[in-house]
């Protein structure tokens, strides 16, 4: 594990290429994550994570997935998902908890199986951000609500089940994205609450999870760090670490985003320096691929030991 790279990386399609598996025996990124590009059938990803998994000679080798329900489902080709939002189960939530438990663990444990069923073992769930009353409602459905008590206990059961399944999780985005209404896919967001709001709503809701892994979110939080979004902000991710107590693996959300100003290599580079552990590359594009190689460290010791403990929940 300790020659492995402090990245994960996408792939083009449904099967490993020849380059693609010379780049992996290469750079030896931490992971890999898959998306509905590389999906198609159950056998077809089967095949195509065992022979990820053969490159590293490591049956818990990291596959992550994007896979929330609702509008944002990699597995759609596999199964129907579109009903399952993050507001659907919520609403059950608030309307009668005990018929949510029945229903989430249902669901959840569909999930679980299709996801153990081909071979991936980190799903990049709970979405943590609150619901917020905007024009613009980017995070919208996704979000279990607007109430951060209701979305804290949600996440910690998604969690729960997750990892009783065998599957690691991805608490997302840290320290919250439901307060902006532009799209970090495209453009910078700026949130002007004060630190003291932050940390009583959309920063509360991430705090204390057991969760293996943290997002981070493309934006900046103008109070606490004017020029930098949370993914190359020191400041951030040092709230993060003290403030929110997250002190296991912290990912950045896709590095190749366009909220993040810089060039690849740097935008890598700033988030090693603001203490992200691990940087995500997910649009498969080689020359991108090499880039954030070259530039992602060899693991720590902090990422070898964390990874250590989560291989201990994937039986």
């Amino acid at each position: 594990m300790k020659n492995r790279r402090s990245f994960i990386t996408g792939i083009t399609t449904h099967y490993l290429t020849i380059k693609e598996k010379k780049f992996l025996n290469k750079y030896k990124p931490w992971g890999v994550i898959l998306f509905s590009r590389n999906i198609i059938t159950l056998n077809q990803t089967k095949k195509l994570t065992d022979d990820i998994r053969k490159v590293f000679n490591d049956n818990k080798y990291p596959i992550l997935i994007d896979q929330e329900g609702g509008r944002v489902s990699r597995i759609e080709k596999l199964i129907n998902t579109s009903t399952f939002t993050g507001e659907y189960f919520g609403k059950i939530y608030k309307k009668n908890l005990k018929e949510f438990k029945i229903y989430y663990k249902i669901f959840n444990n569909q999930i679980s199986f299709i996801l153990n069923e081909i071979g991936i073992n980190v799903n990049t769930v709970p979405v943590l951000d609150l619901r917020r009353k905007k024009p613009k409602d980017i995070i919208g459905d996704r979000s279990f609500g607007s109430d951060p008590k209701i979305v804290s206990k949600i996440g910690d059961y998604c969690i729960n089940l997750f990892h009783s399944n065998n599957i690691g999780t991805v608490i997302k985005h840290i320290p919250g994205h439901g307060l902006t209404d532009i799209d970090s896919h495209k453009s910078t967001p700026k949130v002007k609450k004060k630190l003291a709001e932050l940390l009583k709503e959309d920063f509360y809701v991430f705090k204390n999870k057991k969760s293996f892994f943290a997002m981070t979110a493309h934006i900046i939080y103008q109070d606490i760090d004017s020029i930098h979004t949370a993914t190359h902000s020191k400041k951030i991710i040092n709230i993060i670490r003290t403030k929110i107590n997250f002190k296991n693996i912290i990912m950045s959300d896709d590095i190749s985003m366009k909220s993040l100003k810089f060039s690849i290599g740097k935008n890598v580079t700033r988030a090693f320096s603001a203490g992200c552990n691990l940087v995500l590359h997910c649009n498969g594009k080689y020359n991108e691929m090499v880039t954030v190689a070259n530039k992602s460290p060899k693991l720590s010791n902090f990422l070898i030991k964390k990874t250590s403990q989560f291989y201990r929940i994937l039986g």
